[in-house]
């Protein structure tokens, strides 16, 4: 190797090192504002006097964006680039992030909503840009190691978020004031002069949050972080799978099975997660546990998460293929699943004496940490020119947020908040199948073979 390869190799690595940083912040960034939703949800339920299905309109309003917007995204990014893209991205989740100030001013939920709403328009943008990053920056084989990488950092910003919430919006006297507010003895000038002042303890939290996500936005517009076209990094997949195979020619998205069916698992995985972690609060106080006392929860499972990450990142591809960790995840996560249903018991665990089903939910954090990292390159591999559209496809999926914690809201107020976890049935016996059987289909009717004309 000659001097100038050498060099070369070595500004390759260093931009390599340095993009993963890059993507490790922005993957942060979308555990900052997605996750503090889990404290959102009880606080607004709250501060706003809501029901448990109105409250769960904080992660409806969140998440549609991403399904309205997956699309747009990537005809943006293809039309501005990766970087600016970004760039406009944070833009829009800064710009949300201060229309909470008028919302707090006026205490109207529908404003949070739509604030809660261009942060995750944003969120939409940078999500489409930065996961194909994270899957073709290197081999497609440790695709899923890269996804636990940023996996890590994206649940540790879950750890974080809602204890910083906590300790900036609440006081160690709220305790006694949300028992008198429930007890109904307030008047109603009182009630609503300690729900203002509530409400609007969030205004410099989300300003300080506004100013920090408009800093790091034209921080990595200007940054080394190259600009890719998957279809260039990954050449001989610009007519591997999207030209004529087998007499059957790729003309949309609509013609790979594999991502279709893809995309439907991640919005049931996402579903799933987003029930186990925005709803854990509130099954806690359903035993008795205050919202100071269970903010803590949310973190639990994230913790669990963050730990296998670790354990994915070990352990895959070198010793297991990222397809047999995503089975083995996939029929945990429906085992956990009936234990939150079924499991009665009381017991103490880290301080808490709660009925043991909620340490099943929590416990979820382990199966879903590598169930999203193992669908995504299952669903996006051999996509060529259809990439970019392929992967705006996939997080449209993750409108699962905005929908299943409505529909188990919607269960909990009807029933109650345990009978409600049913939900989370269907959504692992699908992933159970996309995992053993469906991400193998490439076409949906089976290709004509070719056969030789044998005269007799």
């Amino acid at each position: 190797m000659n001097i100038n390869q050498s060099t070369a190799s070595l500004t390759d690595r260093k931009t390599f090192f340095i993009s993963m940083f890059i993507l490790a912040v922005m993957f942060f960034i979308f555990g900052l504002v997605s996750w503090v939703n889990s404290i959102l949800i009880p606080y607004f339920k709250i501060a706003c006097e809501l029901t448990h299905f109105q409250s769960y309109f904080v992660t409806f309003a969140f998440y549609i964006a991403y399904f309205v917007m997956a699309i747009p995204s990537g005809l943006l990014l293809k039309k501005v680039g990766f970087k600016k893209g970004i760039l406009y991205g944070f833009i829009l989740m800064a710009f949300g992030a201060f229309i909470f100030v008028p919302a707090a001013l006026t205490r109207l939920y529908g404003i949070f909503l739509l604030g809660l709403y261009s942060i995750g328009t944003g969120s939409a943008i940078l999500q489409t840009a930065a996961n194909p990053y994270v899957t073709i920056i290197g081999p497609m084989e440790s695709a899923a190691q890269r996804m636990s990488i940023m996996g890590i950092f994206n649940k540790l910003a879950g750890v974080i978020a809602p204890l910083v919430f906590a300790a900036a919006v609440f006081k160690a006297t709220d305790t006694e004031t949300f028992a008198l507010i429930e007890a109904g003895t307030l008047s109603e000038i009182e009630k609503n002069i300690i729900l203002n002042d509530l409400i609007r303890r969030v205004i410099w939290p989300y300003i300080i949050l506004g100013i920090f996500l408009l800093l790091v936005g034209i921080a990595i517009r200007y940054s080394v972080l190259p600009e890719i076209d998957p279809e260039e990094i990954n050449p001989e997949e610009k007519t591997a799978e999207s030209e004529a195979a087998n007499g059957q020619t790729r003309k949309s998205l609509l013609d790979f099975p594999y991502l279709i069916l893809g995309a439907i698992a991640i919005l049931f995985h996402i579903g799933s997660q987003a029930i186990s972690i925005d709803t854990i609060i509130s099954y806690a106080g359903s035993m008795g546990i205050n919202i100071l006392e269970a903010k803590v929860f949310p973190s639990y499972i994230m913790i669990c998460t963050i730990i296998s990450y670790i354990v994915g990142i070990v352990l895959i591809p070198k010793i297991i293929s990222q397809t047999t960790a995503l089975k083995f995840c996939t029929l945990l996560g429906l085992i956990l699943s009936l234990g939150v249903i079924f499991a009665n018991q009381t017991a103490t665990l880290f301080g808490h004496t709660a009925d043991i089903s909620i340490w099943f939910l929590a416990a979820l954090g382990f199966p879903n940490a590598l169930i999203y990292a193992g669908i995504w390159p299952l669903s996006i591999h051999n996509l060529g020119k259809f990439t970019k559209t392929g992967s705006s496809l996939l997080v449209m999926g993750l409108v699962g947020n905005a929908i299943f914690p409505l529909i188990y809201g919607a269960l909990a107020d009807a029933y109650n908040l345990r009978t409600a976890y049913w939900i989370l049935i269907p959504c692992f016996v699908y992933l159970v199948w996309f995992a053993f059987y469906g991400h193998k289909i490439n076409y949906w009717r089976k290709p004509k073979e070719k056969t030789a004309l044998i005269e007799k």
